[in-house]
């Protein structure tokens, strides 16, 4: 089995996907990465796994770093039932990450592709977005047309929000 990354950057490859990595001691939260000044490169995301009341529908939610999710905001958009934060269990099951790995790229290890995500309107059209390559000592920076490419070629479904 590839390591996490290894099967990040083979699929950015197969793509045709140009991007760039940082390597870093592991970070967990968006304020470690600009303790570490990676967010100097381009525009860090935040990422948000949730699931809806059930546990039917599970989301993968990208903000930029600097704004706050209105959740109730979020799943009135989508027209879903109350939504909140999934296990650790849920995300293992769902992604294969762990806590503080959370990141769109993670839809590669849903082959089913079970999980929709919801990307914010205002991150379109950027051209260095920075997520972790499923693990999170290091960031790969892509733009935000090859990230929708990675999810749209794994058949994720896309939502597109106002956060």
């Amino acid at each position: 089995m590839d390591n996490p990354q290894e099967k990040v950057f083979k699929i950015l490859n197969a793509l045709n996907i140009e991007y760039q990595i940082i390597n870093h001691p592991a970070v967990f939260t968006v304020e470690d990465m600009v303790k570490l000044n990676i967010t100097q490169y381009g525009d860090v995301c935040k990422n948000l796994f949730l699931s809806d009341a059930n546990g039917e529908r599970h989301f993968l939610v990208v903000l930029d770093k600097d704004k706050k999710a209105d959740i109730k905001s979020i799943q009135k958009q989508l027209g879903c039932t109350r939504l909140s934060f999934v296990s650790e269990e849920r995300l293992f099951k769902y992604l294969h990450l762990q806590k503080g790995e959370v990141t769109p790229l993670g839809i590669i290890n849903d082959p089913d592709a079970f999980v929709e995500v919801v990307l914010d309107n205002d991150l379109a059209g950027k051209n260095k977005l920075g997520f972790h390559p499923n693990d999170n000592t290091a960031t790969v920076w892509i733009s935000f047309d090859a990230l929708k490419k990675v999810i749209e070629q794994n058949g994720n479904m896309i939502h597109f929000v106002t956060i």
